[in-house]
């Protein structure tokens, strides 16, 4: 995987309870499905991220198998309401190594 952070975007970071919050996440990986070729005929080993998941403290928001049909740098936006505060983790597994988690903190206003 790439040695940049992940993208991360949250539309408020200091919501109302009850609010609705969107979050954008996007990370820098190759994404090979294994099924393509190189310039010299052989094969790309595949190498994909096998996970994502986001949690809100002890909460699982959304777990997520990508494949082999993402593309590279994949993006993933999803939404959740506000009831508390708390700590927003994202975790990308890697399936040839280790895992890139981002954190952000979300406080209600």
């Amino acid at each position: 995987m790439s040695s940049k952070p992940p993208r991360i975007w949250v539309s408020n970071v200091k919501p109302a309870k009850g609010e609705l919050v969107r979050v954008r996440a996007q990370i820098e990986h190759p994404m090979e499905s294994g099924l393509r070729l190189d310039a010299n005929g052989q094969v790309r080993p595949r190498h994909i991220i096998s996970k994502f998941e986001a949690k809100f403290g002890p909460h699982l928001l959304l777990s997520w198998e990508p494949g082999v049909s993402v593309s590279p740098n994949p993006y993933i936006e999803f939404t959740f309401l506000a009831h508390e505060a708390g700590e927003l983790v994202m975790v990308w597994t890697d399936e040839k190594g280790p895992s890139i988690e981002a954190r952000k903190t979300i406080t209600l206003a």
